[in-house]
Formats: C-alpha cells, sequence, structure tokens
C-alpha cells in the first residue's frame, strides 16, 4: 500500500495545473520576447537609436527668415518652408478662444490636434496600449487593416523626427523592417516624454508636419493658407489645418476643397465628442464655409523679391573670380569689399559648432534687415504704376508707330539679339541636354504653344511661339529703385525690376548702365571743394571744346534744341538746366580727368570710371544702389557711409552669430555739401526737376534732386535727396537698342515720378519718421551768397578772354 502511495504520489502531475502552466508560458512568451525585443532595440541591436543629444536638438530642415526693420518676416530661403513656433506662441489673445480637452485649457490649434490624432494623450506617457490593444485586435482577430489610430502624438512626432528607413522589396523584410521601426518609434516615443513636456510635444509635433503647398510646420502653414500667425487662427481654420496633416494634398482647401470641408468638420466633431465645444457651437461651425487667404510662398513671389535674392547671392558669395569682371578695377574691387565686408560669402567664412559652414536653406537662421516694409510696399507700388500707367503704354505706341522694337540696328543685329535669348532660355538647354540638333532646337522656337506671358495688368495665358514671347518680353520696360538713410547707410528700400518671376536680372546693383547727367552734381562739388568756385562763379554759354591727351578735340553735345547764346550764368543755372557744356567747362578747369575720377570714387561709386573727359557728361556705368549711397553723402555733411542692408543674424535658438555695422568716410567738408544741397534745390524748384513740386505737391519742401538721361534716352534716371532719405530710379529697356525717343524717354519724365510717388506714400504715413518738414542740417560756418543775373552776350566775351576761362 505504500509503495502504491508512493507511486501514486510521485505521478500527481495533476493535468490541471500544467495546463495553466503551459497557459502562462504561452501569455507571458509574446510578453517576454517584447520585452526583449524592446531591449535589444534600445541597445542598438537593429540599429542606430537617436541619442539624448539629438531628442534635444533633433535636425530639421527649417527655413531661414528674413525679418524687416520692424520684425516683420517679409521673405525665407528653403529646402522646406518651415519655421518653428513654442507653445506659447499658439494662445490666441482673445482667452475666450481656449477651449477645454481633458481637464486641460488649451489653444484651438491644440484643441484641434488632440481631439483628432489622441484623445487620451494627456493620460498615456507616449504609448496608449488601449488603441494598440484596439488595433491588434482589428488586424489580427477581424483580419482588417487598420488606418491609424495606434499611434499617439509622441509616436507620429518619432516617426517625423527620425524617420523610417527603405523597408526593402519583399514581404517578409518589409514587415520585419516595420516591426523593428516600430519598436523604436515606441522607445524614442518613451524619450521624447521623459525629455519633454505634453505642451512642447504638441508644439513639435505642428512644427515637424506637412500642410502641403510647400508648407512645413504650422507657422507656415497658417501664413500661406490664412495670412496668419498661428495665434490668430479661430477654430475652424485650425480645424483645416489639423485635418489636411492626414493627407495633404487630398484635404487640400486649394485643391479639393469639397474633401477639405468634410475633413475639418470631422475635426471639429471630434472636439465636440472631447467636450471642447458643445453641439450647437459644431453645428454653427460646422455650417461655415472655408475662408481662404491663400499666399502660397516662393522664392518668385512676395514681398522684396529682388532684394531677398541680392541677400541670398551675397551670403553665398564665393570669393571673385577675374574672368568674371570686365575690368581689373572692378575686379581688385570686388576682392576688396569680399575681404573686408563680413556678410559676402558670410555662409563661407562662418562655422557651427560641429565645424561645417551654414546653409541658409536647413539651419533655420534669423536674418535681421534694415528694409522698412511700408518703404518697401511703396516702393515696389510707385514702380508698378510708373510702368503700368506711363512708360510701358508709350512703348507700345510707340512700337505700333514706327513698326520697329529695336532701334538703330541692321536686321542681323537684332536676330542676333533674338539668338542669344534663345541660346540662355531653359528650352534650349533642355533640349540641348536631351541632344537635339541647334537646327532642330531653332525650327522649335517658332512653334506655337501654349503658355503663360507678363503684362502689367497681370500673367496672361495666350498662344505664342516661343520666339515671340521673347520679342514680347524685350518690348517690356525695366525699372530699379533703392532708398536709403543717409545718416546710417540703412537700405529701406529695394526694387532690381517688375518681376522677378520673369526678369532675374536685378538692376539694382547686378546690372550697370551709363549715369548720364546724374554724374554732374560730383563734377560741381569737384568744381567747390578742389576749384573754389562757387555756386554763383558766372561761365558763359557756350560751346567748350577741350584737346586731349592723344591730340583728340572732345566737345559735348547738348540734348534736344539747345542754342549758344554766349549769355553768362551762375555755375547754379547750368545743373538746374543740366548743361553739358558747362560740365565740360568745370573738366576743362580741372586739367586732369584722373584726379576727378578719384574725387567720385571717394564720394562712393567704386564701378570703374575711365579718366577720360567725357566722364563729365556720365560716360561710365553704375547702377542705383552705388548712386544711392554716393548722394547721401550729400545729406550726410560729407560723410559717406557704406551701405548696410542686414544688422545682425541669429541661429535657430535665438543666440547672436554675428551683427553688422556701416564703415565711414570723411568725403567732402560740410560746407560743400550743403552747397551742393541748395544747388539740387534749385534743379526742384527751377529745373529739370520742376515735375516734382506740381505733380508731387513737393512745394515747400526741402527735397534736392537730378535728373539724368543717356545717349538716345536710353536710359533715364532721377536721384532724389531728403534729410532723411535719398532714393534713386533708373528706368530702361532690357536691350539698350529698345528704348522711348524724344523727350518720352528723359529722366523727368519717365524716372522722377517713381521717386516722386514713393516719396508722397512715405510722407503720408504716421508710422514713418520722415517728413514733409524734415530739413537739411545748415553748417554753423556756412553764408548763403545771392547770385547776380545773367548778364549779356558781350560781358561774356569779355569774360572768355580771360586766361582762367580757357
Amino acid at each position: 500500500m505504500q509503495r502504491k502511495k508512493k507511486i501514486s504520489k510521485k505521478g500527481n502531475n495533476n493535468p490541471k495545473r500544467t495546463t495553466i502552466k503551459w497557459l502562462w508560458i504561452v501569455a507571458m512568451t509574446p510578453v517576454a520576447i517584447l520585452a526583449l525585443m524592446l531591449t535589444l532595440t534600445s541597445l542598438g541591436a537593429f540599429g542606430r537609436m537617436p541619442s539624448f543629444e539629438e531628442l534635444e536638438n533633433p535636425k530639421s530642415n527649417l527655413a531661414t527668415e528674413i525679418y524687416a526693420d520692424n520684425g516683420e518676416v517679409i521673405g525665407s530661403f528653403f529646402v522646406q518652408n518651415r519655421s518653428y513656433v513654442q507653445y506659447d506662441e499658439l494662445f490666441p489673445q482673445d482667452s475666450t478662444a481656449l477651449l477645454t480637452i481633458s481637464g486641460h485649457t488649451v489653444p484651438p490649434l491644440a484643441a484641434a490636434l488632440i481631439a483628432t490624432e489622441d484623445a487620451r494623450y494627456y493620460t498615456h506617457s507616449g504609448i496608449d496600449l488601449v488603441s494598440l490593444a484596439r488595433v491588434g485586435v482589428k488586424t489580427i482577430a477581424l483580419q482588417r487593416s487598420s488606418q491609424g489610430g495606434g499611434s499617439t502624438i509622441t509616436q507620429q512626432l518619432a516617426k517625423n523626427l527620425f524617420p523610417r528607413g527603405n523597408r526593402g522589396d519583399g514581404k517578409i523584410v518589409r514587415m520585419a523592417k516595420l516591426v523593428v521601426a516600430k519598436f523604436k518609434e515606441w522607445i524614442t516615443a518613451l524619450k521624447l516624454e521623459y525629455n519633454y513636456t505634453k505642451e512642447e510635444i504638441v508644439a513639435m509635433y505642428l512644427n515637424t508636419v506637412e500642410y502641403g503647398s510647400n508648407s512645413y510646420g504650422i507657422k507656415s502653414a497658417a501664413a500661406t493658407f490664412f495670412g496668419k500667425t498661428p495665434a490668430e487662427l479661430n477654430l475652424q481654420e485650425a480645424a483645416v489645418l489639423v485635418g489636411v496633416v492626414n493627407a495633404p494634398t487630398r484635404y487640400s482647401p486649394v485643391r479639393n476643397p469639397e474633401n477639405a470641408l468634410r475633413r475639418r468638420n470631422t475635426v471639429l466633431k471630434r472636439i465636440e465628442a472631447a467636450g471642447g465645444i458643445t453641439e450647437a457651437q459644431y453645428d454653427s461651425l460646422s455650417a461655415l464655409p472655408i475662408t481662404l487667404n491663400y499666399r502660397p510662398v516662393s522664392h518668385n513671389y512676395g514681398r522684396a523679391t529682388y532684394f531677398r535674392e541680392m541677400l541670398r547671392l551675397t551670403m553665398n558669395a564665393k570669393r571673385p573670380k577675374r574672368r568674371n569682371y570686365y575690368t581689373s578695377w572692378d575686379y581688385e574691387q570686388a576682392c576688396k569689399e569680399y575681404d573686408e565686408n563680413p556678410l559676402i560669402g558670410w555662409c563661407h567664412k562662418n562655422r557651427k559648432a560641429d565645424g561645417t559652414p551654414y546653409d541658409i536653406y536647413r539651419d533655420g537662421l534669423k536674418i535681421y534687415t534694415t528694409i522698412n516694409a511700408s518703404m518697401q510696399e511703396y516702393a515696389e507700388a510707385a514702380v508698378q504704376q510708373q510702368l503700368e500707367r506711363v512708360i510701358q503704354p508709350a512703348m507700345d505706341r510707340q512700337v505700333k508707330e514706327t513698326g520697329k522694337l529695336f532701334l538703330n540696328l541692321s536686321p542681323e543685329e537684332e536676330e542676333a539679339i533674338v539668338k542669344r535669348a534663345m541660346r540662355y532660355s531653359d528650352r534650349f538647354r533642355n533640349m540641348k541636354q536631351a541632344g537635339v540638333s541647334d537646327k532642330e532646337i531653332y525650327a522649335s522656337f517658332s512653334k506655337k504653344c501654349e503658355m503663360k506671358v507678363f503684362t502689367y495688368k497681370g500673367e496672361r495665358d495666350t498662344l505664342l511661339s516661343p520666339r515671340d514671347s521673347i520679342l514680347h518680353h524685350k518690348r517690356i520696360m525695366r525699372a530699379a529703385m533703392v532708398a536709403m538713410e543717409p545718416q546710417t547707410g540703412h537700405v529701406k528700400a529695394y526694387v532690381g525690376g517688375p518681376s522677378f518671376q520673369y526678369f532675374k536680372y536685378d538692376m539694382a546693383k547686378q546690372g550697370k548702365r551709363q549715369i548720364g547727367s546724374t554724374v554732374k552734381p560730383f563734377i560741381y562739388t569737384f568744381a567747390i571743394d578742389h576749384l573754389g568756385l562757387t555756386p554763383c562763379t558766372m561761365v558763359p554759354n557756350l560751346p567748350v571744346t577741350i584737346e586731349t591727351a592723344v591730340g583728340a578735340a572732345w566737345s559735348p553735345k547738348e540734348s534736344g534744341n539747345v542754342e549758344y547764346d554766349g549769355t553768362l550764368h551762375p555755375l547754379r543755372w547750368g545743373l538746374a538746366h543740366s548743361r553739358n557744356n558747362y560740365s565740360a567747362w568745370i573738366m576743362k578747369q580741372a586739367k586732369q580727368p584722373e584726379a576727378v575720377a578719384d574725387f567720385i570714387h571717394n564720394m562712393g561709386i567704386l564701378s570703374f570710371i575711365d579718366p577720360v573727359y567725357a566722364l563729365c557728361v556720365g560716360s561710365f556705368e553704375s547702377n542705383v544702389y552705388e548712386m544711392v549711397s554716393a548722394y547721401s553723402t550729400f545729406a550726410n555733411e560729407g560723410v559717406y557711409n557704406s551701405p548696410i542692408f542686414v544688422t545682425h543674424i541669429e541661429d535657430r535658438q535665438g543666440n547672436l552669430i554675428s551683427s553688422f555695422t556701416s564703415s565711414s568716410q570723411d568725403a567732402i567738408s560740410k560746407e560743400s555739401a550743403y552747397t551742393m544741397l541748395t544747388m539740387l534745390q534749385n534743379v526742384i524748384t527751377h529745373g529739370t526737376g520742376r515735375r516734382m513740386g506740381w505733380a508731387f505737391n513737393m512745394h515747400g519742401v526741402e527735397i534736392a534732386g537730378k535728373t539724368g538721361t543717356t545717349n538716345e534716352n536710353r536710359d533715364a534716371w532721377f536721384m532724389g535727396i531728403t534729410p532723411k532719405l535719398v532714393a534713386g530710379s533708373w528706368v530702361g529697356g532690357e536691350d539698350q537698342s529698345v528704348h522711348l525717343t524724344s523727350s518720352r524717354g528723359e529722366g523727368s519724365v519717365m524716372a522722377l515720378p517713381i521717386v516722386g510717388d514713393f516719396l508722397r506714400r512715405v510722407h503720408s504715413d504716421p508710422n514713418i519718421n520722415v517728413n514733409r518738414e524734415d530739413k537739411f542740417v545748415r553748417p554753423a560756418s556756412w553764408q548763403e551768397v545771392e547770385c547776380e543775373d545773367a548778364e549779356t552776350p558781350e560781358a561774356a566775351a569779355a569774360i572768355v578772354q580771360d586766361e582762367f576761362f580757357n
């Protein structure tokens, strides 16, 4: 019996207990495997995991933002148009717009996101086990593919910050990589929850996702779709943007407005379900249409497009190469400027903490410029209005009347211009790369096709051959304008052309043209500063002939029908009426064109000046940017300030990296500067600039200026000086053979109205500290001298006999 009992005891393996044991093993094995897999994943067995340092500073392509002088964003450089906001920047000013979700008071954007993507956001630590279980049941037990819902906001953030790699081709490989990727996301989500607050994670999520229309991050999306900041979005607008994230194209309010409306209402319904709004509020909001203020961000559109491109080229510039410059002078000046100006080539001259150069497209820099947002708007409007209403209609009439676009050219020269434009076009370049012969490419330019062309009334869809489109755009007149603060050298407005999308060449700083009579204030200043002459020095109105160094005689011609009557006039009369013979007379007294050229360089013109007598009528080339900076010397009491357009640069965290200041030098005396201002004021009141008074109500305003027109009216200029602002404009064609004839092409008609309209708008803005009452600084030692009236030709003849005048 004992033996049997022992045997019975030994075999007492209760089947029930064994079953329970195996059930526990079966149940716990997946948990153990899961724990093992998570441990191995966190240790990097299945690939590298992000470090805590990387979690603290996640890498993403952040757009560099460009700020106006009032802190307003006027543009950006980007690969992905993404800008960051902090959580507190999501809160609206009106506290009644806040909502309560899961017991937390949150801004509309956060409410929409949490209610839609992660209803239990405040109750989990990065992984929502309830949602995972639900997804598991749907996927495994019910054999249905889950359409999301298992990933928390934190997990989605982890996936956005550290994207999954290529999953491979095979089904098993794809499944295995998906599982490993999920493990990594879980672990990263837990780390994110450990490192950041719930509020910070919401902001990070909104900053990282794509919203469509080249908008990455909520700041860019709010500006693109609604023209607002994130804090200014109302609840229904927030719902639109949160809804877009799920499928940016399918739910785009621009491309698929009906889908977007349904998706927005789904988001609003989930906010109602989460207790954020009442049913009545939902009914009211869901009935509203989506109202957009769509402003897609592009390098081709927006404010200050030419300025932004100039800034981009400046910061990315490499050291100059001789082959890119026509003269040695220009090359040497470019090298000197590259070495002395820290902003030129800034991205190559500066390094990040890791030793790599800065990338303005990805590093999220903040560039603070001197541009005044309102002045920029006024400058662009003034250029557009003059071109649209006056200049282009005049050109169109001239072409219609004469049947010619290019003036004074042979048919062969005209064809050369058109062929050159063909060769520089994207069409020619693309076809050439595709292996198409030149003959076939040129033939394709004569075949009509649908295209868009530029007009001053807006873009136009048309059926046109590429060759005809070239001729059409050659006919479009161009203009440029720059405004600068003379006391600081700060550039306040910058317009390089009529449309950066169509005409990339910047005529404000990149392009150069002969400056014509706008050189004359420098010539007269030389006469006052170096020759001891005064505005009242009497000079006979007679032709002037100068023997040059090579033995040839040079005598300038006057524009229009001008008679040399021999009457004596004061020098200021010659400047007011822009007489070439008076400038030539000064050059004859100077005897050394080289000295005059050096003097002009010292005033701020850095472009090459051929030291010949003809420089006195503006035979050399410069640009609006240089001219405005040089003219600012007159308003700044004879001190030249180098132009500056960036004050400082910060990194993405707001840390100062670089700051910039203008350099200055004494160019002329205060007395000479003020004397020239009085002479240039006389140009406005009694000379070629009179239009400024009667057309733009500048009577009683202290304003000085000078018009300029080059041979055959190819280029029209005007430089305007006020005590606190100097502005200059240029008007002309892309090709110098495209220009207006007769008086229609003069600087007083073409270019002056741009500056006049701009200044009128500026004076009317109470928020700009530039007023009609501003006065030039008059030196205490300066004494006004009344000039005598013009004298007879007989009196002039006696003076001509004086050796000094020959």
